[in-house]
């Protein structure tokens, strides 16, 4: 395929390539340890390990189409995990109080993000990262292990599945169409892409930047909380480092990242994103069955992370206007004659 074929490619269409070939090449890779990737049992693990990191993932890119980023959502799920447990408590009649008790720690967070952000001019990446350290000093302070118990219905959400498909990730699947309804058909998504183009022109359209900023962080802060909850459910109790021991900040930002949305905002959507978080949880479940060292997971997942974003920066070079020379000539001609040659 030439340069220019595969410019032609929307980052959603290349997202799935991939994903098909990771599924061909991880069933080799697991039939050579005597094992079939698509048994029941190995088809769960791949479903359940996209359930949390979509989660993450989807409030990831809400936040970078605004042209921003969310440092804090490991700590957010730790303390909605906390909240959750201690509130339910093993009963089942305190599962809606538990359940709305940890949203609205989400809640509270995305609104000071949001306006740390849009009131007091902080980058997003200090200012999620500062909120987040007060987040892990109050954790680390007030919480030395677990805590709380969630009851056994609440436990039921993480453990049950339907045929190879859990509960959870059905949920985080329902929860990704409707955010990608939101940003596609409603004022506010509009806003979220028209603010991560341009601020500046976003504000002097009349849009408000400051409701849509915040409204995009406590939208990345709620499926945090989500997230939070779903880990308290396959555990049982809530931890203050749940949220931290899987990595899910950094997976989270790579997955929006892979699945083709720009981190400078405006162009990226939810579909690419799922189809990324599809590709690491294959990735992530091919080397747990061949043993490979942990280390060396990240190490994978890291090359492969780092070729898609080489990717997707060759296309954005091959897409961008032709320059004009002295006399008239494209300045550009060259290059395209080099890269499609």
């Amino acid at each position: 395929m030439s340069a220019r074929a595969g410019s032609r490619l929307t980052p959603e269409a290349i997202v799935f390539l991939v994903f098909g070939g990771a599924i061909a090449v991880g069933a080799v890779l697991v039939a050579m340890q005597g094992r079939n990737f698509f048994s029941t049992g190995n088809l769960a693990d791949v479903f359940t390990g996209m359930s949390v990191l979509g989660l993450f993932a989807i409030g990831q890119t809400v936040v970078i189409l605004a042209g921003g980023l969310d440092l804090s959502v490991s700590y957010v799920a730790s303390l909605a995990s906390l909240v959750a447990a201690g509130t339910m408590a093993d009963r089942a009649t305190s599962i809606p109080a538990g359940v709305l008790f940890a949203l609205a720690v989400g809640v509270a967070v995305g609104i000071a993000n949001g306006l740390v952000v849009s009131r007091l001019k902080v980058p997003p990446f200090m200012a999620t990262l500062g909120v987040g350290l007060i987040l892990s000093g109050y954790l680390a302070t007030n919480y030395n292990g677990s805590f709380g118990n969630t009851p056994y219905e609440f436990r039921l959400i993480g453990a049950t599945r339907i045929g190879p498909l859990p509960v959870s990730t059905l949920i985080m699947i329902a929860l990704a169409v409707l955010v990608y309804l939101m940003l596609r058909r409603t004022r506010f998504g509009l806003h979220v892409y028209a603010v991560g183009g341009d601020l500046g022109v976003a504000r002097l359209s009349g849009i408000r930047t400051t409701r849509t900023l915040v409204g995009v962080y406590v939208t990345s802060s709620v499926f945090a909380a989500l997230a939070g909850l779903l880990l308290a459910s396959r555990t049982g109790v809530g931890s203050p480092t749940v949220g931290s021991q899987g990595g899910y900040v950094l997976l989270s930002i790579a997955a929006v990242v892979l699945g083709g949305t720009a981190l400078t905002g405006g162009r990226g959507s939810i579909v690419g994103t799922i189809g990324a978080v599809a590709i690491l949880s294959v990735i992530a479940n091919v080397m747990a069955v061949m043993e490979i060292n942990p280390f060396l997971q990240e190490t994978v997942q890291g090359i492969v992370i780092v070729a898609a974003v080489a990717v997707y920066a060759r296309r954005t070079i091959l897409r961008r206007p032709p320059r004009f020379g002295r006399h008239g000539t494209l300045a550009a001609a060259s290059a395209d004659s080099e890269a499609t040659g």
